[in-house]
């Protein structure tokens, strides 16, 4: 049993309607909570699903870089996704800069990396040992 119970990650931005919107229906991240008060103070708290900490060497950040085509930011969320290349094509229509992809790691997945709202997002696609690419 792990002593951690749930990841949170806290992205900060400018517009939050706009950051909302895209995480919210274009990703389709279900809303867990959420609060409006005036003077600014909104936030909402998104179910992104399972969650994993990635901790990574420099060369192996790099290396991934290199691959998907993006530069190292402070923060990159990497979201499973059934279809990797669809779902960018979705997120990039609602507002997102493609950085790079799809391509196909030497590690099997189907990746797209994007700019999107406060974090740079790396799409994946587990495929199959053999399956297409």
């Amino acid at each position: 049993m792990t002593p951690v119970h749930e990841l949170r990650v806290a992205v900060t931005v400018d517009d939050y309607a706009e950051a909302l919107r895209f995480y919210r229906d274009a990703l389709g991240l279900p809303v867990l909570q959420e609060w409006d008060h005036a003077g600014g103070l909104s936030g909402a708290i998104l179910d992104a699903g399972r969650a994993t900490l990635e901790v990574l060497s420099a060369a192996q950040t790099e290396l991934v870089d290199g691959i998907e085509g993006g530069r190292s930011p402070a923060i990159r969320l990497a979201l499973e996704v059934d279809d990797s290349a669809a779902t960018a094509d979705r997120l990039e229509a609602a507002g997102a800069k493609r950085l790079g992809g799809p391509v196909v790691t030497p590690w099997r997945h189907r990746n797209v990396r994007l700019e999107a709202p406060g974090a740079q997002l790396t799409l994946f696609t587990v495929l199959e040992p053999s399956g297409p690419v």
